[in-house]
């Protein structure tokens, strides 16, 4: 083969010369599949088409064998998992509902609380108003004790103008009144127990928490106050009327009378109906019922002694100018017993009648001159002699304080002057004991 011309060169498996100067194409990467003989070459695109179609394909194909394989078991587990969030979904929804239940419970339970509280309050100051409607109704007794002493501007007592211009004479009756206390009096202020409010008031007076709590809590401390305060006005009524009716007692004792059996008052009388304290009664209750027991028996003493005469038959100031007693005889005859007391007095002053009684005699009596006698019952009577003048009839009802007749000098009498007596079954007594014991009452009656 010579240089000059074109080099060539020969493939026997294709029976051609190929000239080895001209460039050869670029070799392909085909694919070729044989079967029984048969060749089909595929291009490199269709070849990855075709094996990933079988890739796919066969991942298909198992996941397919594998579902219907394993179908149960993944639907017991899917059905499984619904029913356990659905489990879980419930229990969650019970228990907001339990919550939601208790909160209301304890609402329910708070407001049923509340609403006991405010009925019991309310209850308690329909108690405290119906006690205090009671308390009301009960009289405050006079005071008693020491007498309280002028205020700063009251007027000071009036003097007393002497008789016939002469210097004043001390009062021959001493109106010092001495009172003490009962002795059973401390023992019981010792002995009575502090209420309970009065303990609750003390709590109350610490600041409490606020809303409905606080506000119920003051509530009650307010409450507590007005017990507390109608406890003390109980108690001291009480006080009162013992005291009232030890004095009372006291002073008919000294004059030797037994209350029991002095005739009070004349027109009375009913069925005996007897009072009775319920068997449930509290302590409020219970002390009222000792108050209006006190309280009536504070009636029939005042009733008693009001058919005793403790008063004076004159006003003003007493001026004796004889006593009781043995003495001598004005007209000089030598001792005589003197049966009452000679008030020096003012022709024509009013004398008056010292207890409550009926008339016995209204007229001219020996040496009493113009006289009224006058019988207040259980064996007392009065008389008032050398009157110059009767106003009352035999048989006439008079009262305390009315007017019998006026001073004179009528009878066996040096001057004018009121002979006064007072007689007990008929013996004459000194009236100075009536006259003392109208002093220790002092305002009682």
């Amino acid at each position: 083969m010579s240089s000059g011309s074109a080099a060539r060169n020969y493939r026997p498996d294709s029976g051609r010369v190929v000239d080895a100067a001209k460039p050869r194409p670029a070799a392909r990467t085909d694919y070729t599949l044989a079967h029984a003989g048969r060749q089909i070459r595929l291009g490199p695109i269709s070849f990855w088409v075709a094996v990933g179609s079988v890739v796919i394909m066969g991942g298909w194909s198992l996941a397919t064998g594998t579902y219907f394989a394993f179908q149960d078991d993944v639907l017991t587990r899917l059905i499984a998992r619904k029913a356990e969030m659905q489990f879980a979904y419930e229990d969650r929804i019970a228990e907001l509902r339990a919550q939601v239940d208790r909160i209301a419970s304890r609402q329910l339970l708070d407001q049923e609380q509340f609403e006991q509280k405010l009925d019991q309050i309310l209850r308690r100051q329909a108690t405290l108003e119906s006690r205090a409607t009671t308390l009301t109704g009960v009289p405050d007794p006079t005071p008693t004790g020491s007498i309280a002493p002028r205020g700063r501007h009251a007027p000071a007592p009036a003097p007393i103008n002497p008789p016939m211009g002469g210097p004043l004479k001390p009062s021959p009756i001493s109106d010092t009144v001495t009172f003490t206390a009962p002795p059973d009096r401390e023992a019981r202020l010792e002995s009575r127990v502090l209420p309970a409010s009065a303990t609750r008031v003390a709590a109350a007076a610490k600041p409490v928490a606020g809303g409905i709590e606080g506000t119920l809590a003051r509530l009650q401390a307010s409450l507590d106050r007005v017990e507390t305060r109608q406890t003390s006005t109980l108690n001291t009524l009480e006080e009162s009327y013992d005291t009232r009716a030890k004095r009372m007692r006291g002073v008919l004792a000294d004059l030797g009378m037994d209350p029991g059996k002095v005739t009070a008052q004349a027109g009375v009388g009913g069925p005996f109906v007897p009072v009775t304290l319920p068997a449930n009664a509290g302590a409020f209750e219970r002390q009222l019922f000792r108050i209006k027991v006190a309280r009536a028996h504070i009636d029939r003493l005042t009733r008693t002694l009001g058919t005793v005469p403790v008063r004076k038959p004159i006003l003003g100031e007493i001026d004796l100018s004889s006593s009781f007693g043995v003495r001598s005889d004005p007209f000089g005859r030598g001792p005589a017993m003197h049966s009452g007391l000679d008030f020096r007095a003012s022709h024509g002053d009013p004398v008056r009648t010292t207890a409550n009684g009926k008339v016995v005699t209204a007229g001219w009596n020996g040496g009493y001159g113009k006289m009224v006698e006058i019988d207040h019952g259980s064996g007392i009577t009065t008389r008032y002699g050398h009157l110059s003048e009767i106003e009352v009839k035999a048989g006439q009802m008079v009262r305390t304080g009315q007017t019998v007749g006026r001073i004179g000098s009528t009878g066996r009498s040096t001057g004018p002057h009121l002979h006064y007596e007072t007689r007990v079954d008929g013996d004459a007594v000194d009236p100075q004991r009536f006259l003392r014991a109208g002093i220790r009452l002092g305002n009682l009656l």
